[in-house]
């Protein structure tokens, strides 16, 4: 009897806007694993239309890699409810929180990545990284600690932080499931956020931040590089800001160039670049969808 290949479990949240996100991501993961574990890469689904799950399925061949899609509102325990915070990020952002309830029984660990990440190193390297008993590991923000002005815990002393405790980026995590889900991590993450709505910045990453300040696995900063900084030799690109796609995107413009590499490979081809206006409606539509949630749930 043959032994059964280890699955490599790997979640990422969308909505169809950027969906065309996702095929250069699943393409770069693909590209570059060299290993022979099979990859089981899980959508959380936040209204991706039939085309898109159409076009992404033909990405995968149900064997070495499989795809499966999970809609949001399914994933979402029904006594929970997504914060309406007042920030101009999609609610689906705080969804990576369930990631671990999503990938089966068996599952160890699980990685989570933002959708507007390029992975260029094989994924079991990052899959195999040791945790040393932490429930997750993640990469320090290029904002270094909390006391960040812009992208920190604006009030880090009344939570009795140092400020140089260092502030990690929430787009790429790698977590030990069982220490999760027995920490109730969810639960803490929505709990700080509701005792501290008038401090947050950057929705559910400055509540990680606050539940697991001091206690996570920093990982080589290489898995997770933000375009904008341009670090060489990136593990994982991750373009934080305005995403490629864009016409005014101001990143590095090899971490672009790799994007579109990747792309090229996929359905989406023959994609043309979107004009910036776009990209403002988005996040305008965004603010005013959470303020009008918000409204009625004062009602």
């Amino acid at each position: 009897m043959s032994k059964q290949r280890e699955t490599i479990h790997i979640v990422i949240a969308t909505d169809n806007h950027y969906a065309i996100l996702l095929a250069p991501l699943i393409k770069s993961v693909q590209a570059n694993h060299k290993t022979g574990e099979q990859i089981a890469f899980a959508i959380i689904d936040n209204g991706i239309s039939k085309l898109n799950i159409q076009k992404l399925r033909s990405m995968v061949d149900g064997n070495d890699y499989t795809l499966s899609f999970h809609e949001m509102e399914s994933v979402l325990p029904k006594d929970m409810h997504l914060p309406i915070d007042g920030t101009g990020m999609p609610q689906i952002t705080y969804m990576r929180m369930f990631a671990p309830y999503i990938v089966g029984n068996t599952a160890k660990r699980v990685i989570y990545l933002d959708v507007d990440m390029i992975v260029n190193r094989d994924i079991s390297e990052l899959w195999s990284v040791e945790l040393d008993g932490r429930t997750v590991g993640c990469v320090q923000d290029h904002s270094e600690t909390v006391s960040c002005e812009w992208a920190g815990i604006p009030n880090y002393r009344e939570l009795g932080l140092d400020p140089e405790t260092k502030y990690f980026n929430a787009g790429l995590l790698v977590i030990d499931i069982e220490k999760w889900k027995n920490e109730n991590i969810p639960q803490k993450i929505l709990t700080c956020v509701e005792e501290n709505k008038d401090s947050l910045l950057l929705a559910d990453q400055y509540a990680l931040n606050v539940v697991f300040a001091n206690s996570w696995k920093e990982l080589d900063h290489r898995w997770n590089c933000k375009a904008g900084v341009d670090v060489k030799d990136p593990f994982i690109m991750h373009f934080i800001d305005i995403k490629p796609i864009y016409s005014s995107y101001n990143g590095s413009q090899f971490y672009k160039n790799e994007f579109f590499r990747y792309l090229k490979m996929t359905p989406w081809a023959d994609f043309k670049i979107v004009p910036n206006y776009v990209r403002v409606f988005r996040k305008g539509f965004y603010k005013v969808k959470k303020t009008v949630k918000k409204i009625f749930a004062l009602k």
